[in-house]
């Protein structure tokens, strides 16, 4: 019966919406449906309304209870771009200049977003990109995620930095997760993680290249370090003392460690792609001509990535140098992408491109932050909504059937 009250209640809430309705009411009571006394159109400021998961709009009505529950300095690591910020506002502004060519009368019945990437199968192109850290957002963390990933059927890709171990958010997911991995040159504590990921059953190991050197300059972030932010020593206390117990058992000073990470070249990937059984992905590739080394290379897949704008400040979007990579690639490996992507359309923006699956970060931690794993798997339920909606009104039953005739990439002189 609560299935059928459900389906009843998103009936009644699609009739209330519809042109149909409003065509046969009164003008006074149809601006009355369509905005109801007290409940602004804008989705920011409705989301400070927010009490539950379930009452949420789109993704952007989470940011604003995140915003209000985390400290200070706990949202600015979440929402901070680096530098000046360009590459964090070209990111969404990009989406802007891909423009969509609907097709009409097309049968979509049967609609299908199942997908398989590297052997891992998908019920859906959209993945749970990694992200450190996270109980700085939930006390339940990873685990939480996880959970949510496993209700709604997602793929999660682990952080190197994450707050619990491999192990126990490989088995709070209960199916395979993607392991990412940032390496350095002292070899055994790569070797390490990457035996601790194959052990927990992880068959991908993610290797970030953009993150080059630890002198970038987080602005925002450094003046709560300045302040000595107790809730922020608490937390780098934690995952150093993560990294000195792995050290420790390796025999290996952690300060040579830290000297050494994020300095990285070819040889260091075919290292990895030569000593373990995973296959190899990386993230964080930009231009064609990596994207061909990396076919050169061995390599598994490529993430299309500019960390989200916290990397570096090129102002460089990654859904506007996509299809490049896509057309250096020429099919042999798998494209996937991630940074800015925010609205079901932009997922099929990018899969119209060429990408095989699109990952989100920071809407499933937005969702975290406001309400644990309810708010991830709703964070997860509303981009599925929005994804198999666009490919209804583009007359696409699946995956497959999306291609570039469905999309119009602008000039900049438009």
């Amino acid at each position: 019966m609560a299935s059928v009250d459900l389906a009843r209640r998103e009936f009644l809430r699609f009739l209330a919406g519809s042109p149909l309705l409003l065509a046969a009411l009164p003008s006074r009571a149809a601006e009355q449906l369509v905005t109801p006394v007290g409940r602004s159109s804008d989705s920011k400021s409705s989301a400070a309304l927010l009490t539950s998961a379930a009452e949420a709009i789109n993704v952007f009505d989470f940011e604003a209870v995140a915003k209000r529950k985390l400290s200070p300095a706990h949202y600015t690591y979440l929402s901070m771009g680096i530098q000046d910020g360009f590459t964090l506002r070209a990111n969404r502004e990009a989406f802007g200049k891909v423009k969509l060519r609907p097709r009409r009368l097309m049968d979509v019945r049967d609609l299908d977003t199942s997908t398989e990437i590297l052997g891992t199968k998908l019920s859906s192109p959209i993945v749970l990109s990694p992200a450190g850290a996270q109980k700085a957002f939930h006390p339940e963390a990873e685990l939480a995620v996880a959970r949510a990933a496993r209700r709604k059927d997602h793929l999660q890709i682990l952080s190197t930095s994450s707050s619990n171990s491999i192990a126990d958010v490989a088995t709070a997911r209960a199916a395979p997760i993607w392991f990412q991995l940032y390496t350095s040159r002292q070899w055994p504590v790569s070797w390490f993680q990457m035996q601790e990921a194959e052990q927990a059953g992880c068959p991908v190991v993610v290797l970030t290249v953009d993150q080059v050197g630890m002198g970038r300059n987080r602005d925002s972030l450094h003046r709560f370090r300045r302040r000595q932010n107790p809730e922020c020593q608490t937390c780098h206390q934690s995952l150093g003392e993560k990294f000195q117990r792995t050290t420790d058992r390796l025999g290996i000073d952690l300060r040579d460690v830290i000297q050494d990470t994020l300095i990285l070249d070819w040889s260091v990937v075919d290292r990895i792609r030569n000593e373990t059984s995973m296959k190899l992905v990386v993230k964080g590739i930009l231009t064609h001509e990596d994207a061909r080394l990396c076919v050169e290379h061995g390599v598994d897949g490529i993430v299309v990535s500019n960390h989200g704008g916290r990397a570096e400040d090129s102002g460089l979007a990654t859904i506007e140098v996509l299809p490049e990579i896509v057309d250096a690639v020429k099919g042999r490996i798998p494209v996937l992408i991630d940074s800015g992507f925010r609205r079901g359309t932009d997922v099929f923006k990018a899969i119209a491109l060429g990408a095989s699956a699109v990952c989100i970060g920071r809407p499933y931690l937005w969702g975290l932050a406001a309400f644990g794993q309810d708010g991830v798997e709703s964070v997860l339920t509303i981009l599925r909504r929005e994804l198999e909606t666009i490919m209804i009104e583009m007359g696409t039953r699946d995956l497959k059937s999306i291609n570039r005739n469905h999309v119009r990439v602008a000039s900049g002189r438009e």
